[in-house]
């Protein structure tokens, strides 16, 4: 079975690095800028950042469902090397979000788009499943004849 998921854990073990990354960048801001917690303002270099790993943390989870979900149903190697290509997307959101607020648009939408491509992968895989499963339909058998 593990020969099944490796792919999925090691994106997930690199998704959650670069969560921590990002974390260790707000503390860095905020010894920079002299922000002590809990305030989450004040000058804009440091509110970019603040925001930036904000934004990251809130679509973790939902990348994290959507990458089990496409790898596990669909195909493990396409889930995973989309996983790489959202972390990649989100490591350039994040950087550029930092330099300024108007370099992080091409990479939201870039990453983005790679979260849709796994929410399709993840809801053929599961439409095939039921299908197959409990109405004994085998739509790629179907499509193959």
């Amino acid at each position: 079975m593990l020969d099944q998921i490796h792919l999925l854990a090691a994106v997930t073990v690199l998704g959650v690095m670069e969560q921590a990354y990002f974390f260790l960048q707000v503390i860095y801001a905020r010894r920079a800028f002299g922000i002590s917690p809990p305030k989450t303002s004040g000058p804009p270099e440091f509110e970019r950042v603040f925001r930036a790993q904000v934004n990251s943390s809130e679509y973790f989870p939902i990348f994290l469902a959507l990458l089990w979900q496409a790898g596990l149903f669909f195909h493990q190697g396409l889930a995973a090397a989309l996983g790489l290509l959202y972390l990649c997307g989100r490591y350039c959101y994040f950087m550029g979000y930092r330099a300024s607020s108007s370099e992080r648009l091409a990479p939201i939408y870039f990453s983005t788009g790679v979260l849709w491509i796994l929410v399709a992968a993840s809801a053929l895989g599961i439409s095939h499943f039921f299908l197959s499963h409990y109405v004994g339909l085998n739509v790629l058998r179907l499509l193959a004849a």
